[in-house]
């Protein structure tokens, strides 16, 4: 059991979508919505992703950054280069 739980804690990143999303979900200290940014990164330009979460973190003034980070996404609502093409 105690195996199990070994296994359970380790991270399993096989792709590049996924290891953006996890970047970006540890640059906003958000790791509670890791899913979403692995979503997000697969959907869109995960190093475009990447490069505006780390200037949202950088701004000191945010209380939830995670938030902030989506309003911005989002303010862009319409299909931009940042978007992959499905």
């Amino acid at each position: 059991m105690q195996e199990i739980g070994k296994r359970a804690i380790k991270s399993k990143i096989y792709k590049k979508y996924q290891l953006i999303g996890l970047e970006i979900a540890k640059t906003l200290g958000d790791e509670d919505h890791i899913s979403l940014y692995i979503k997000l990164a697969k959907q869109r330009d995960g190093e475009i992703l990447l490069r505006q979460a780390k200037e949202v973190a950088e701004r000191k003034n945010i209380k939830n950054r995670g938030a902030y980070f989506m309003s911005v996404i989002h303010s862009s609502g319409k299909k931009t280069k940042y978007q992959k093409k499905r």
